[in-house]
């Protein structure tokens, strides 16, 4: 069956950088979109960043645009983000997501209501 698993997250300063993971199982990265949201406490999920590897499209949240890139490595059946200048509003849950596809990234990609698959999420704290 279809299985997200995100690790990597941890502390780090602002202004620092760090490389979360999603390892996928059950299908393979070309037929899906795979993106990335984020949870604060008390606030809404959203969707920060997608890949699209099949079609080889990507999309980003315009507070992470040029900070945050998104990659896949097909061998190894894994997404990442990578986040650089972190800021103390980066820091959230931060959960990896699966649509069927093969589709391109675009908002409904980064809308939690058209996920199909989540994973349990990491912990990035930015410290001030």
């Amino acid at each position: 069956q279809v299985q997200l698993v995100e690790s990597g997250g941890g502390l780090v300063q602002a202004g620092g950088s760090l490389r979360i993971s999603c390892a996928a199982s059950g299908f393979t990265l070309d037929y899906y979109a795979i993106s990335w949201f984020r949870q604060a406490p008390g606030k809404e999920r959203e969707g920060v960043a997608c890949i699209s590897s099949g079609l080889g499209n990507t999309y980003y949240a315009d507070s992470v645009k040029g900070r945050f890139t998104v990659s896949s490595d097909h061998a190894k059946n894994t997404v990442y983000l990578q986040m650089n200048s972190l800021k103390p509003e980066d820091t959230a849950d931060y959960y990896c997501a699966a649509i069927p596809g093969p589709r391109p990234c675009t908002t409904v990609t980064m809308t939690p209501s058209f996920i199909h698959y989540w994973g349990q999420g990491t912990q990035v704290t930015v410290s001030s």
